[in-house]
């Protein structure tokens, strides 16, 4: 769902979809959010936000960065980073974020932006490392690296987010009842804790409070991809 929201959010010039996620999709409840983080590999130098940006002014379009695909969030997050900065790099999609990570892990690129949950095994063990990671507070499993917000670039709190949804027209009650059960089980101690070891925060919503934050999300892609002019096919 995360993947649509990005893509949604774009000018209508570029590459549009053939669903539509309010009108096709009835949501059914959040399940949790993990932050975006910038890296960088553990071949560069650089070891702060600040730093990582003189490194690309002095070196134009000399570094590239991986994306999940295009219009994914690791690509918006990235892009928007590029607008706010002035900085060039060079820009390599994937079909999917593990071909991403195995490529930045080998040197053939040098940055991304992707989900903490993609990464954080790799930060352990010191193959790339965190600049700094979205969303309104410092992750608990990265306590040292500071949120990009804390390092002057407002508007920088999006998570990578997941969530359940069914087909249009679902029955009011069979979606009370499965919003339940899921609520349920993100309480579930067990549960919460194998969603913390992948970096994921529980965030147990409605099915009403969902789909008012699915369209938030749409609302917010948009306006940020025509105010900054970001275009998908770039």
């Amino acid at each position: 769902m995360q993947r649509y929201v990005a893509m949604h959010g774009t000018t209508p010039a570029t590459r549009k979809i053939p669903y539509d996620p309010i009108k096709q999709f009835t949501p059914i409840g959040m399940i949790g959010a993990t932050p975006n983080v910038l890296v960088a590999s553990s071949s560069l130098s650089v070891k702060t936000v600040a730093e990582f940006i003189d490194f690309l002014k002095k070196n134009p379009d000399k570094i590239s960065y991986g994306l999940a695909g295009q219009g994914s969030l690791t690509h918006m997050t990235m892009k928007l980073f590029k607008k706010e900065t002035g900085v060039s790099l060079l820009h390599i999609p994937y079909r999917g974020i593990s071909l991403a990570i195995n490529d930045l892990l080998d040197v053939q690129s040098q940055a991304m932006f992707p989900g903490l949950a993609a990464v954080l095994q790799h930060l352990k063990s010191g193959r790339m490392r965190a600049l700094a990671v979205t969303g309104k507070a410092r992750s608990p499993l990265l306590k040292d690296v500071p949120t990009m917000e804390e390092v002057g670039f407002k508007g920088f709190d999006t998570m990578q987010w997941y969530g359940s949804v069914g087909l249009t027209g679902m029955p009011a009650d069979v979606v009370k009842r499965l919003n339940e059960a899921q609520v349920a089980v993100l309480k579930a101690a067990d549960f919460r804790e194998k969603l913390s070891s992948e970096a994921i925060e529980p965030w147990p919503m409605t099915s009403d409070q969902f789909g008012q934050f699915i369209r938030a999300e749409i609302a917010r892609w948009t306006s940020l991809a025509k105010a900054h002019n970001i275009h998908l096919e770039e």
